[in-house]
């Protein structure tokens, strides 16, 4: 029997642990509750723009906030249009630029995503990612630009759930038509309008891969620079068939 004087000190950290014990547990629990709530409402959503067209998205609202934040002139070219009046030789470049294996994964591409993790090892740095056009599509709609394991989290975690909600053509409409394609432009009807002055559904082959060209950094890269990849993505096209 240990002697009075080690008891109570010994008595007071079992129950220091306990309290502390339950206060983690308390917020696990209410981290995990939020994720599924954060989730739940996502899947709402997605529900709904199997038929509604989304009036304006996460990352819209993120360059509006960083405008007003930094006394920028904002003005936001947005004019939502079916895939139907979208060119397939641009439907096809994005394709080919973004998602080469959109039609065959289930939102996560993970035969990609193998790749890019054995190169970012082998090459000792994070480097580029391995997002499918589904989660490209989540990160517009629902979260920000700005990069961190959370949000590649949401990503993951929601891109299969759309993938059951919303059909590929779907999927691939809304990603059209809310992306990024330069500061204040969103969607191929706004970015055609402003680059080459005539509608989605007339984008030639080559204006197509020069606009797909550009999605990776559309606040910087112009589709009339894009000469060397453009090139690529019309060559990727060709070896796909299209």
């Amino acid at each position: 029997m240990l002697p009075t004087q080690l008891q109570y000190p010994l008595g007071g950290r079992l129950r220091e642990l306990r309290t502390l014990r339950k206060w983690l547990w308390f917020v696990v629990r209410l981290l995990l509750l939020l994720w599924l709530g954060v989730h739940l409402v996502c899947a709402l959503c997605l529900v709904a723009l199997r038929w509604v067209d989304p009036p304006t998205t996460a990352v819209q609202a993120q360059r509006r906030i960083e405008a007003a934040v930094k006394k920028r002139k904002y003005e936001k070219r947005y004019d939502f249009v079916p895939l139907s009046r979208v060119s397939r030789d641009l439907q096809h470049a994005v394709i080919a630029a973004e998602d080469g294996r959109f039609y065959q994964h289930h939102g996560v591409d993970f035969l990609e995503l193998r790749k890019v993790v054995e190169e970012n090892i082998e090459e000792g740095t994070i480097g580029r990612g391995a997002s499918t056009i589904t989660q490209q599509l989540i990160k517009n709609l629902f979260l920000t630009t700005s990069r961190s394991f959370l949000r590649k989290g949401f990503e993951f975690t929601l891109a299969p759930l759309a993938e059951l909600i919303l059909s590929k053509q779907r999927i691939l409409e809304l990603y059209l038509n809310v992306i990024e394609w330069g500061p204040g432009i969103y969607g191929a009807e706004a970015a055609a309008r402003r680059y080459y002055d005539i509608p989605a559904r007339a984008v030639s082959r080559e204006q197509g891969a020069r606009m797909a060209a550009i999605i990776p950094n559309p606040l910087r890269w112009r589709p009339s620079r894009m000469d060397n990849y453009a090139a690529e993505i019309e060559a990727r096209m060709t070896r796909m068939g299209w």
